[in-house]
């Protein structure tokens, strides 16, 4: 029996040929360490209800006190929960519209001096919060959310992110907006941004991080580009266009900046990740799509897919079918291989006297969502059947 009837977009593709680059004298380079999660293997009779396996993996976060690696797993409705090896520890949530529960999953982020784990909640128009432990605490900026716009196939909370001041900023990814609210209280303290092309505005504010100065880092997913701006809304920087060349995007969904401000971008629809420098030079790139056995670019889902993963699956270390959500963290980046069921787990490498093959991924036409929540081609959950 189908697991979902439907998907929520078609997916048009055109595969061209990877070119390969070399990056000479990169500062930064990733390196492949290991992967957290799997996808379901069917032919063994699982499901993406089964522990431990990944299904569409949106937000990543990484506790603190414990290493725990949180996966929103939009498929289930859960937050699956893994310790530092890769081991499943437990599931937090549920679909549905009750305290705890979820309807459609983006990003989440622990809050710094609680501790507490924030997480959107699509469908259902909200921040659910839950303490350290994954127990459900409160739901805050309730109807906050635009809903769905023609030509956009996710809408609601993307990115999540805390600043030194302990203000919390989130997407209102269809508004074109960044809120700014207070995390204990959940109130909404300020917008940042508005609709268009001009520096300071957005088309799909997905993923968001906070440099080591307070200003904000944001991929501007369907203007192809990151932006900084400032926690007032004054645009600092822009860099990026469309296309598959060094420093060029295809739809970035997440960001993460280290303590250099670095900064480290998913390009999804390029199925690479791409690292600049605080002034958005290129340094490196880390990534190629998934391929098939006769050497073809394996697509995304198209309508009526009856899984959530591309056909056929290319587990390789460094294929993606897309990458989405991240979380960068004690020298590891993790990076959610949206339609392949697993993160895979990369070193950041100070290589600064090497060089690095670079691949440059295959150009696609199509639509990603976050993963942004956030994502790449969002599932909707009203019409897919669940197989236990």
């Amino acid at each position: 029996m189908s697991l979902f009837r439907n998907f929520s977009i078609a997916i048009a593709t055109t595969g061209c040929i990877i070119a390969t680059t070399t990056q000479a004298n990169a500062s930064i380079t990733l390196e492949y360490e290991g992967d957290i999660g799997r996808p379901a293997n069917f032919a063994a009779g699982e499901t993406p209800f089964t522990p431990g396996t990944l299904a569409i993996p949106q937000g990543i976060a990484v506790q603190e006190e414990t290493g725990n690696v949180f996966v929103a797993n939009d498929v289930t409705d859960q937050i699956q929960v893994f310790d530092s090896q890769g081991n499943y520890l437990k599931g937090i949530g549920g679909t549905g519209s009750e305290p705890g529960q979820s309807d459609g999953q983006s990003a989440i982020a622990f809050e710094p001096n609680t501790g507490n784990l924030y997480a959107g909640d699509v469908n259902n128009n909200r921040i659910n919060v839950f303490d350290p432990q994954g127990n459900y605490v409160k739901s805050i900026a309730q109807g906050q959310f635009s809903g769905l716009i023609e030509g956009r196939p996710f809408f609601g909370p993307s990115g999540i992110v805390f600043d030194n001041s302990g203000n919390g900023y989130v997407g209102d990814y269809s508004s074109d907006r960044i809120l700014k609210f207070n995390p204990s209280s959940g109130e909404i303290t300020g917008s940042i941004g508005s609709s268009g092309t001009t520096p300071g505005q957005f088309q799909g504010p997905s993923g968001i991080a906070v440099k080591s100065d307070g200003n904000l880092v944001v991929t501007d997913q369907f203007n192809n580009r990151i932006q900084v701006v400032s926690p007032e809304g004054d645009a600092l920087l822009s860099f990026g266009k469309q296309g598959t060349g060094e420093g060029e995007l295809n739809q970035p969904i997440d960001v993460e900046v280290d303590e250099k401000d670095n900064i480290y971008v998913t390009d999804s629809i390029n199925s690479r990740v791409q690292v600049f420098d605080k002034n958005g030079n290129f340094l490196s790139a880390f990534g190629e799509p998934a391929r098939d056995a006769n050497g073809n670019v394996v697509p995304p889902l198209s309508l009526g897919a009856p899984s959530p993963y591309g056909d056929p699956l290319d587990l390789e270390p460094g294929k993606f079918n897309w990458t989405a959500g991240s979380e960068l963290k004690d020298g590891k980046l993790y990076v959610g291989d949206f339609f392949q069921g697993r993160v895979q787990v990369l070193d950041v490498v100070d290589s600064s006297s090497s060089s690095a093959e670079v691949p440059e991924p295959s150009a696609f036409l199509g639509v990603a969502v976050l993963g942004a929540g956030v994502a790449a081609v969002k599932l909707k959950k009203s019409l897919r059947q669940k197989a236990i």
